[in-house]
């Protein structure tokens, strides 16, 4: 039986992804996978066992991801899964931005209580919270992955312009984006010409802490409106108070409340409301799990984030998985322990991403404890395991 963790509550879909021969609680000891959502894994302690963790989203931020890498723990997310889900609260942000349909709600219920009036007291206060329309307006979108090319799918369909800025766009992203996007080199091309500007980029800290700041703020179009999605701290929230203040930001709606922003007038909180459907849920519970049993009974790496894209169909009798340092001759070294045995290699997948890498080796005998014992001990070698 093989123990599944769970370190959050998982949307039961997954009990029909794991067949019987896994065992999927929050209370199991020894896990070879792991599943969670939002659990703060920084300092927990990893049993030995554990081969895999597998967030039910696509922000890692609550995994040491880098630590577990030196381990040879391979930590999934589930890209797109929940990108519809994000790109129908952008669409409600954009329009949020726009009119000031919360103030009006709010002014509204003052009304209770007039009875009859109400009606005349709405004819006459509706004017405060007047807001312009969407359609013909630009929108700037930062970040054309899953959920950047729908938001962009979706404003077209609403009318509007849509620039978008990505440097690292795939081209498989890029062939997925409709002809009417306009993708720009230059992100200032979208700090100068657009009236929204919608942020969907991964945090990572070291590379874009306080990405949207004074600096950048200064060089947008006055009275534009800001939506971030993505994560707070893209966002540097002391230099966005005083540009909605000032009133070169009309409106900044965010999915990450801070105390600092909470209660600012033309600041909409939103709380992470973002993948927060039952759809979302299910897509993102199903992905990950798939992605855990294909690692555990394939070796195959699919949706990682500390280690490389490796898979290959089951081709042969016994498959070796090794995670090892992305250095030179490491290969050759792996090989020539298994053809030292007389053990034919009938496949074989090596991928490697910065310090790390993975190679697959599917061989047409039994692989005999003795090899794997010599490969763990070559330098830099950081896991083995064989599956049957």
């Amino acid at each position: 039986m093989k123990n599944i963790l769970t370190l959050n509550s998982i949307s039961p879909v997954i009990n029909d992804v794991f067949d019987s021969t896994y065992n999927v609680a929050s209370d199991v000891e020894k896990p070879i996978g792991i599943m969670l959502r939002s659990f703060k894994m920084q300092g927990y302690a990893l049993a030995p066992e554990t081969i895999a963790i597998a967030r039910a989203g696509a922000g890692v931020n609550n995994i040491p991801v880098d630590e577990y890498a030196k381990e040879g723990v391979v930590v999934f997310n589930t890209p797109g899964a929940n990108a519809n889900a994000v790109k129908e609260l952008v669409i409600s942000a954009l329009l949020l931005g726009s009119r000031k349909i919360i103030d009006a709600i709010e002014w509204t219920k003052t009304l209770k209580g007039q009875g009859d009036e109400v009606g005349k007291l709405v004819e006459k206060g509706k004017s405060k919270f007047v807001g312009p329309e969407i359609e013909g307006k630009t929108i700037g979108i930062i970040g054309l992955g899953a959920i950047g090319a729908k938001v962009a799918d979706a404003a077209i369909g609403l009318g509007m312009k849509v620039l978008g800025y990505d440097p690292f766009l795939s081209v498989n992203s890029a062939l997925k984006l409709s002809r009417h996007v306009a993708v720009v080199k230059d992100i200032d091309e979208i700090y100068k010409n657009c009236d929204y500007i919608t942020i969907h980029i991964p945090y990572i800290a070291a590379q874009n802490k306080d990405f949207i700041n004074a600096g950048n703020i200064r060089k947008m179009k006055d009275n534009v409106v800001i939506i971030n999605c993505a994560r707070g701290e893209l966002v540097n929230n002391a230099d966005m108070i005083k540009a909605v203040e000032t009133g070169k930001v009309a409106r900044y709606i965010v999915d990450f409340p801070a105390d600092e922003l909470i209660g600012i007038e033309n600041i909409i909180c939103i709380p992470h409301l973002g993948a927060s459907t039952p759809e979302a849920e299910d897509n993102c519970a199903v992905m990950a799990a798939r992605e855990l049993i294909d690692y555990i009974e394939n070796g195959n790496i699919v949706n990682s984030v500390n280690y490389p894209a490796c898979s290959m169909p089951r081709t042969a009798k016994a498959r070796l998985v090794v995670l090892h340092k992305n250095v030179n001759n490491i290969l050759a070294q792996i090989t020539g322990q298994v053809g030292a045995e007389g053990i034919n290699i009938a496949n074989m997948s090596n991928q490697s991403k910065g310090d790390y890498a993975a190679t697959l080796i599917d061989t047409d005998a039994d692989i005999p404890a003795k090899t794997v014992e010599h490969i763990s001990a070559l330098p830099d070698i950081i896991k083995v395991r064989v599956i049957k």
